[in-house]
């Protein structure tokens, strides 16, 4: 008999784990993802690390500390998939914009701003606040721009 996986139930009991593993290593979990593709789980987990970029040791140390403690908490067969978020990572959540602080990022608007100015442009992220929106400074002049979150269609990590 077939044992029912309730992705949702599984991601609840094993983001504790996730977290307190990752700040031991000084890592943040940014996306934890629970998915079946082609009949198969997958266990992704992003990392990040605001002192220096996540590396292989990095993804192999949390791995190796969390392996079995997810093969008690999971009850089906799983890949597991430890990496970092990637250079130029669309953000995928708004707890993003606090993990990102300090980050270059690409911000695409939903509509073109009334100024006439780009509808894509790229800034540096300085703030987030969930009642207000995000706060940027415009990399050519330096000028800050608040933006609520329904105006942005996208952002992702920019690197230069």
């Amino acid at each position: 008999m077939k044992e029912e996986v309730n992705r949702h139930e599984i991601l609840e009991k094993i983001m504790p784990l996730v977290e307190n593993t990752a700040m031991r290593f000084n890592l943040v979990p940014v996306e934890v993802d629970f998915t079946k593709e082609n009949h198969r789980w997958y266990l992704r987990i992003f990392l990040f690390s605001y002192d220096h970029p996540v590396n292989l040791d990095d993804c192999e140390n949390v791995t190796r500390s969390i392996q079995d403690f997810l093969d008690e908490l999971i009850p089906c067969k799983y890949y597991l998939e430890v990496s970092s978020p990637g250079l130029e990572r669309k953000f995928k959540s708004d707890k993003e914009y606090l993990i990102f602080r300090g980050r270059n990022v690409s911000i695409k608007l939903k509509e073109q701003p009334k100024d006439g100015s780009e509808q894509i442009f790229k800034a540096k992220l300085v703030d987030y606040d969930e009642r207000e929106g995000i706060t940027i400074i415009r990399l050519e002049d330096e000028k800050e721009m608040v933006l609520p979150l329904s105006a942005i269609k996208s952002t992702k990590l920019y690197f230069e």
